[in-house]
């Protein structure tokens, strides 16, 4: 069975950050690594791998003016836009790795940090007690979730693959997984773990991760690395996890 395997990058991030935490994922290599290996996992050794898409978008490179301090910012000096640019170096590497790219727009205005708005509202902290930390850039996304959409599209009605795997978490996809099945193809989501809506699963062939699950110390993918590159073991069921909600995601924070 020929297999495609999509990524929703800015998703993927998020589920890593949760179940490795901070310092493992920063490391560009290793981010790459267990992408791939989590690819080859839901291949198996029965599967052919078509292609792996990795969706994201490209560093906001920008200055700007932090209005609390008043210091100009570098964007394309931080260690986020570093990050990415090496992430997207160690992706191009990677065999039958294609790096699909969006764009990063400005929202306009600098935003307060959820825990920071939290804590204002409760009146635990005044405007003054605010410092240059507590605020981000806001960027949006474009092009990430139409480029999937349109990959999928291309994948089923070209009859490239039998089966499609997309490792996301939302429910932008369901119009493109919609257009997959009727054309035949296998749909199977990969959560990593995260809680979707019961509603998606009327959209999809099948529910599988094939991660170290951050709530169960006995599964199965816990006992070995996730960035050592090797073969996994095929299909595994539909591996179901009640994990908290990750708040909504953007591709890139600053």
């Amino acid at each position: 069975m020929s297999t495609a395997v999509l990524i929703d990058g800015g998703f993927f991030l998020k589920r890593l950050h949760s179940i490795y935490g901070a310092q493992r994922t920063r490391d560009a290599e290793f981010v790459a690594n267990t992408a791939f290996t989590i690819a080859l996992r839901h291949i198996g050794k029965e599967n052919q791998l078509y292609r792996i898409f990795y969706y994201d978008c490209s560093p906001y490179e920008k200055k700007q003016e932090n209005p609390i301090s008043g210091a100009g910012i570098d964007f394309s000096n931080t260690p986020q836009a570093q990050f990415r640019r090496e992430l997207h170096n160690e992706l191009k590497k990677k065999r039958k790795t294609a790096l699909r790219l969006g764009y990063l727009v400005e929202g306009g205005r600098w935003q307060l940090k959820p825990d920071k708005l939290k804590a204002l509202l409760r009146k635990e902290i005044t405007v003054d007690d605010i410092q240059e930390n507590d605020i981000y850039f806001d960027l949006k996304q474009k092009w990430v979730d139409i480029k999937i959409g349109i990959d999928i599209a291309s994948l089923a009605y070209k009859k490239q693959v039998n089966q499609i795997i997309l490792i996301a978490g939302d429910s932008d996809f369901v119009p493109a997984a919609k257009l997959a099945r009727r054309e035949g193809i296998d749909f199977i989501l990969d959560p990593m773990w995260y809680d979707i809506h019961e509603s998606l699963f009327e959209h999809i062939d099948g529910l599988q991760s094939v991660v170290k699950n951050p709530d169960r110390a006995d599964n199965e993918y816990n006992n070995y690395s996730d960035d050592d590159s090797s073969e996994g073991n095929g299909y595994r069921g539909n591996g179901y996890s009640s994990s908290r909600r990750p708040s909504r995601y953007h591709s890139q924070e600053y």
